[in-house]
């Protein structure tokens, strides 16, 4: 508990660091490697760096670690099994958006009662923007999973992972390219869902975040 408690000063540094892993270390791993052997990691990584995040608040920080146990353990069945099985794969989803969905809410709670901004709590802000697309992934990766061919325009030769990960950050960002398309009422819903998360989350949090930092500046 007292590396817990060292560590908690830099929990929105280490949460970052651990998603920003997540998103962009297949452009440094060969891909099938990634999507196989690295992102699992990765994953789990984040997963403990949402320990230190909910340390104390005690209840959260030992559900969290359940959901760490849990995914640990149906990602290393499918890996020993070498193939997804429907309800390994069903649990290890829900864990893993149950996580996000946790670990999301209290990000935007501790930012939300921070009374000072510093550059720890403008990783928090990010890393709760992150975590959002997660979230959104997850919710189009089970859509997908359920309901094959729900989205299309995928890229040859890439993951589904991959492709419903952009899919959901060009999205949440309104981007839009519209390369790959939600095909059926569930994903479409889906990707409305995703792309108000986002918005509410610029025009609301970021907005309170950057009034604190204005009048923190003010008061200085």
């Amino acid at each position: 508990m007292l590396m817990l408690d060292r560590l908690y000063t830099f929990r929105f540094e280490i949460f970052f660091v651990s998603q920003i892993a997540i998103l962009f270390g297949s452009l440094l791993v060969p891909s099938q490697v990634f999507e196989n052997i690295v992102s699992p990691i990765f994953f789990q990584i984040n997963l403990l760096a949402g320990v230190v995040l909910l340390s104390r608040k005690r209840t959260l920080m030992w559900l969290t670690v359940v959901l760490l146990i849990v995914t640990a353990t149906t990602t290393g069945t499918e890996t020993l099994q070498k193939e997804s099985n429907t309800l390994t794969g069903i649990l290890k989803m829900t864990s893993y958006f149950s996580f996000y969905v946790l670990v999301t809410f209290e990000l935007i709670g501790q930012v939300w009662k921070s009374k000072h901004v510093s550059s720890n709590i403008i990783f928090g802000l990010i890393s709760g923007y992150i975590s959002l697309g997660l979230i959104g992934f997850f919710i189009c990766l089970s859509i997908e999973l359920l309901y094959p061919y729900s989205f299309q325009g995928f890229l040859p030769d890439t993951s589904l992972a991959e492709n419903l990960m952009y899919y959901s950050y060009i999205t949440m960002l309104t981007i839009g390219y519209g390369d790959i398309l939600p095909v059926t009422p569930l994903a479409q819903k889906a990707a409305m869902l995703i792309g108000l998360a986002g918005q509410i989350y610029l025009v609301v949090i970021t907005a309170i975040v950057v009034g604190k930092y204005i009048n923190q500046t003010q008061r200085i």
